[in-house]
């Protein structure tokens, strides 16, 4: 028989400090103590003071010590942010409370404490990915497999994905073990656990399943658990995967005073295991719960929250809720329709520099992308006007791995004596040229006085070194002849493709089977993209190494750029949205893999996205994308058309639709002609894409970029005969300088205010 729905237990008197201050749904959140509670917490609406302020009233009321309360987070900054705020709330009593923090670290409180039902010692190990990582590889390896075909990367993956469905070696059915190795995804985690407790070690994911293994079958435990904890309260519950939600659920079946808080609308991590599912059958898991709806929200405008709350309806999984807030005004959700991709850098990098001269701080705007690999034609325009910026979440785009090791790649093809670039990928992919290989290199280079390569060479054709490395040199020294060769007839991106697909990178990468190989994939694509902007390989190597310079330079106020993934939890007062057309986002890579819940997820990021934004939000989408050399139509997002237009202002660089076509050209000219005379670059796009590309409403006529704005690959060739060492100059974004330096149409200028900088002559003009 269901239970009745708990109900607030409203103090007499004036309420508490910590309970006054808060608006009436999350009063009620935090005064409804007993019971099954669930705190649906819409973007921006107070959950953590809600959450911290219901903990204070538990301990501040006597119903529970700080000891007997569990409180779990996913973060370490979340549970640091929730001990402070107690703190402030009850003082001292906070440091009592040994069973708040990460669902990890409270995992291997637990489990250090019963280390034996599980085969272990209380002083286990806990292995970080790289120890993780080495361990299965040796197995791998003893086991007679190639770990070249079946990297331990993929492995560690799999593995990782059932600890969180929590299923054990014997749990895994045959679809599970198929997918390693033939059917042997079952017998290398049988071998990978046993050889863990030989070790006395556990890697992260079984921290819980060893705990959720205690719970199911040593029923004292889990009671001496249970009698312990009076309350459990959970944060982000959106993001449990199965093996948190099945700790949790053994853990309050008995007292059911558990109060989770999330927002389903929010749940975006399913690629790490993270099920929706848990947070929308909570009141089925447990009957009789009360539901508190926090929807006002105090970070955005009621247009951006509309738009927001707009797209987020057509999802058929959620249990609902609508966002409202008391601020008045405020501008409209901007949607941007432009020609391509430069221009869609070229657009943002424009209304920043407007947002700057309004007295817009460049620390409270944002550009939120789907992919990482979005962000490096934004990198290349921000580096040509001089706008700072950082990327959170990770890599400048030529800082990523995948990227240095294939510009060193082409470095060596440039010149053979870079020994830096040699070193970096001389075993990258694994030939076996490990570092006793590497040190006998440099041995013989210093005493030739050789090169590295050139060093390398002469060893193999001696007898210092072994057979294997010896031939293994050999055939990368004949790779790179053959690549040098080829770079007198292709183009740079030819070129590059040429590497990534022969040097076997490619091949490692798709072998490893994960969403981050996928992502470092797209990178290199996009590296090629880029390349395609110049005619020689070393124009390219310049371009990148001005970047870097650049990059290095860089202080001050930051422009932020990261994925919609990591922006999660974070504000801005200006957000920017790149790439909203079908492919981009929604992510076509995501609907293959997952269908109708993987669309419902990419919406839930839309919606996560929108709300990031405090004063304004502009969505960008172009009519053309350049991928893989061939220029691509692409047609808006369909999120663009499930934004409610009241709250949306459009706006496009191309009027758009077949009659205003008409009208803008006259009868007897091609209006094409305007495309393959301004920009010739674009003419590709002429063709099938070019009528699908009117009918979703753009029109052909692209902007005139002006001279000043046009890609630093126009000018690679082309040093400016009006400007000397001594010149004085002016650049738009760094105001007045001398010139100090020349080298082709790379000027080092001292500027008045901004210190010295490298720019392209360009970008400057003599006074």
């Amino acid at each position: 028989m269901d239970l009745p729905a708990p109900t607030p237990d409203v103090p007499d008197g004036p309420l508490p400090p910590y309970a006054a201050r808060l608006n009436a749904p999350q009063r009620e959140a935090v005064l409804t103590t007993e019971g099954p509670v669930l705190m649906l917490a819409g973007a921006g609406t107070g959950k953590t003071a809600a959450l911290t302020a219901r903990l204070a009233h538990l301990i501040a009321t006597r119903r529970a010590w700080p000891s007997e309360i569990l409180c779990v987070t996913f973060t370490n900054k979340a549970a640091r942010e929730m001990r402070e705020r107690v703190g402030q709330h009850i003082g001292p009593a906070v440091e009592g409370m040994p069973w708040l923090g990460t669902f990890h670290s409270v995992a291997a409180k637990m489990l250090r404490r019963h280390a034996e039902l599980v085969g272990l010692q209380s002083n286990f190990t806990i292995l970080d990915t790289d120890d993780q990582l080495r361990v299965l590889k040796q197995l791998i390896v003893a086991d007679g497999l190639d770990e070249k075909r079946w990297p331990a990367r993929q492995l560690a993956g799999l593995i990782d994905g059932w600890k969180n469905r929590g299923l054990n070696p014997a749990d895994l059915n045959a679809a599970d073990s198929e997918a390693y190795a033939n059917g042997r995804g079952q017998h290398f985690y049988a071998l990978y656990q046993e050889r863990l407790k030989a070790l006395n070690a556990c890697d992260f994911g079984d921290l819980l399943l060893h705990v959720l293994n205690i719970f199911r079958t040593q029923r004292d435990v889990l009671d001496h658990y249970r009698q312990r904890f009076k309350y459990i309260l959970v944060d982000e519950y959106q993001d449990t995967n199965q093996v948190q939600y099945l700790w949790l659920r053994l853990l309050a079946q008995e007292r059911k005073n558990i109060c989770v808080v999330g927002d389903d609308d929010q749940s975006i991590y399913s690629w790490r295991g993270a099920e929706v599912a848990n947070i929308l059958r909570f009141e089925r898991d447990f009957p009789g719960t009360h539901v508190v709806r926090l929807e006002q929200n105090y970070r955005s405008t009621p247009h951006i929250l509309a738009a927001a709350s707009g797209l987020i309806a057509a999802n058929s999984e959620r249990l609902g809720k609508t966002l409202w807030t008391e601020f008045t005004g405020g501008d409209k959700v901007k949607t941007i329709g432009v020609w391509d991709g430069p221009e869609e850098a070229r657009r943002i990098g424009e209304e920043i520099e407007r947002l700057e001269r309004e007295g817009a701080p460049l620390d409270q705007v944002a550009i939120l992308v789907r992919a990482q690999y979005q962000t490096r034609e934004i990198e290349d325009r921000f580096i040509q006007i001089g706008l700072n910026y950082r990327i959170i979440g990770g890599f400048r785009f030529y800082e990523r791995a995948e990227i240095r090791d294939l510009l060193a790649y082409l470095r060596v093809i440039a010149q053979p004596a870079d020994d830096l670039a040699f070193e970096r990928i001389h075993n990258q992919p694994k030939r076996g040229l490990g570092a006793k290989t590497l040190e006998k290199m440099h041995q013989h280079a210093h005493r030739t006085g050789l090169p590295l390569a050139a060093a390398a060479l002469q060893l193999a054709d001696s007898d210092e070194l072994p057979t294997r490395a010896a031939a293994t040199i050999a055939a990368l020294m004949r790779q790179f002849l053959h690549w040098r060769e080829q770079a007198e007839t292709l183009s740079p991106a030819e070129l590059l493709r040429l590497v990534i697909d022969q040097s076997g990178y490619e091949t490692m990468l798709k072998a490893e089977r994960s969403a981050e190989s996928a992502g470092r994939l797209e990178n290199l694509s996009e590296l090629a993209r880029a390349m395609e902007e110049y005619a020689t390989l070393a124009d390219f190597l310049d371009h990148v190494s001005l970047v870097m310079d650049n990059d290095a330079r860089d202080d001050g106020e930051k422009v932020t750029i990261m994925t919609m993934h990591a922006a999660k939890g974070l504000e801005f007062d200006h957000v920017f949205l790149p790439g909203w057309e079908e492919g981009v986002f929604p992510s076509q890579r995501a609907l293959d893999e997952g269908g109708l819940a993987s669309l419902e997820e990419e919406r839930r990021l839309g919606y996560v996205a929108i709300t990031r934004a405090r004063r304004r939000c502009t969505i960008l989408h172009a009519a053309n994308r350049r991928i893989y050399g061939q220029w691509t139509s692409s047609i808006p997002s369909r999120f663009i058309s499930e934004l409610p237009a009241d709250h949306i202002e459009q706006e496009t660089t191309m009027t758009g639709g077949a009659s205003l076509w008409r009208a803008n050209w006259s009868e007897t000219e091609d209006p094409f002609a305007h495309v393959a005379r301004d920009r010739p670059d674009r003419a590709q796009a002429r063709g099938p894409g070019w009528q699908r590309a009117l009918a979703t409403g753009y029109e052909t006529r692209p902007a005139r970029v002006p001279e000043n704005h046009r890609s630093a690959a126009s000018f690679a060739a082309k040093a400016r005969t009006d400007i000397a060492i001594g010149q004085r100059v002016f650049h738009d974004k760094f105001g007045y300088g001398t010139v100090t330096d020349q080298e082709g149409n790379k000027l080092e200028i001292a500027f008045e205010h901004a210190g010295t900088k490298r720019v392209i002559d360009s970008f400057v003009k003599p006074v």
